[in-house]
């Protein structure tokens, strides 16, 4: 039998990318091209720059994003690497299904707090 959910396996280091609550946010908002940090976090809204400089940097480190640059002056800019491009159609299925199930988690989530108030 085959375990796909073994600590050392590519499955479990694909869930572990996408674990990190900023790492699918920001491929997403990549998804368009290159952009430099600060407009980067601009389109993200809600992100401290230490977070994004911390995420940016872990998925630089896994191949999912390239740093670049820009020129003699101290400005850099962030686009996805052809790894990133292909995690975005998962992270768009992963997005639709919280779109069509949120309503439904989210009830789940009031009863079982209702329920423990009870108890």
């Amino acid at each position: 039998m085959n375990d796909v959910f073994l600590a050392d396996c590519r499955a479990r280091l694909a869930f572990d990318l996408m674990a990190n609550t900023w790492n699918p946010v920001v491929l997403w908002a990549l998804r368009d091209g290159a952009l430099r940090p600060a407009e980067l976090r601009r389109r993200l809204g809600g992100i401290s720059t230490k977070v994004l400089t911390e995420t940016v940097r872990r998925l630089e480190f896994n191949g999912l994003v390239s740093r670049r640059d820009c020129g003699r002056t101290a400005k850099v800019e962030y686009s996805l690497t052809d790894l990133g491009v292909s995690l975005l159609e998962p992270i768009e299925a992963f997005g639709e299904w919280a779109f069509r199930h949120g309503d439904d988690v989210m009830a789940a989530q009031d009863k079982t707090a209702q329920l423990r108030e009870l108890a």
